[in-house]
């Protein structure tokens, strides 16, 4: 059978011996390669849904997936994770209010998570596009001081030494939170871009900022990662690669300033640029 040729992996990375060709040469060496594992979101004894994501701040990823799905309103619903390795992967079996769990099973759907996936599993369109209740564009405005560009520049390469395993294994995303100052406060990895969100999602949402700051991806800017940011209560989302134009659209509805194309000595302000100050 095919389980019994592989073994569920419950660390973030691993090492194998490979090939490696260079110079016109063939070496055998080992390599340092980023795991995925099948992680089951299971609430109050029922399975919701399964996710392939990297095996580390579990914890991190049950809160911040049960918060931007909507299945909890706050970190207080959550009374408890309980991490259990199963032969084909890991379960994350969450004790959640009575309250949620209800509405939970009123709207239940299928979700069957990929690596990188988008809106996989949206029950409809309004779910697939939905914003945060009582979205008041003039009020997140003013809830925070201006960023500046300078900021913005110099978290690009503080994430980037703060990446251990995109550093050792070439193949993960990075989501961080960064101050005033340009920064990096938390740092989440994971395979999966939308994981690695959820899991700083949860970080933040356990320990919540006190500071000024923004939300910094090492992905493009897709309508999830946006969707994330908003629901959560942030304002700003600085991205490495490109949004695309639903993601523009729906940061301008949601009022969150988008930037993209970050490099060393550039960006491009996309909505709202009012929060960035040269």
């Amino acid at each position: 059978m095919i389980k019994d040729k592989f073994i569920v992996a419950n660390s973030p990375l691993s090492e194998v011996n490979v090939k490696r060709w260079r110079d016109g040469r063939i070496t055998e060496v080992r390599d340092k390669i980023a795991e995925e594992t099948p992680i089951a979101f299971v609430y109050n004894g029922v399975s919701h849904a399964v996710m392939l994501a990297t095996p580390q701040d579990l914890e991190d990823f049950a809160l911040g997936f049960s918060l931007s799905e909507g299945i909890l309103q706050s970190k207080s619903e959550l009374y408890g994770v309980e991490i259990v390795a199963q032969e084909l992967g890991i379960e994350l079996r969450l004790d959640v209010a009575t309250e949620c769990f209800v509405k939970l099973k009123e709207r239940r759907r299928n979700l069957a998570g990929r690596t990188g996936c988008g809106l996989c599993g949206a029950e409809s369109l309004e779910h697939a596009l939905r914003l945060p209740e009582n979205t008041d564009i003039s009020i997140y405005a003013a809830s925070r001081a201006p960023i500046k560009a300078t900021s913005i520049q110099a978290a690009f390469p503080a994430m980037q030494t703060k990446q251990v395993l995109q550093q050792a294994t070439g193949a993960t995303h990075a989501c961080a939170w960064v101050n005033a100052d340009g920064e990096v406060q938390m740092l989440r990895e994971d395979v999966g871009r939308h994981n690695a969100m959820d899991k700083l999602m949860g970080a933040l949402a356990k320990k919540p900022s006190q500071n000024n700051g923004f939300i910094l991806t090492s992905s493009r800017a897709s309508v999830e990662m946006v969707q994330k940011v908003a629901i959560a209560g942030y304002h700003i989302l600085a991205a490495i690669s490109a949004p695309t134009g639903l993601a523009v659209r729906i940061a301008e509805a949601y009022g969150v300033t988008l930037v993209g194309f970050l490099r060393e000595n550039q960006f491009v302000i996309y909505t709202h640029p009012s929060r960035i100050k040269t």
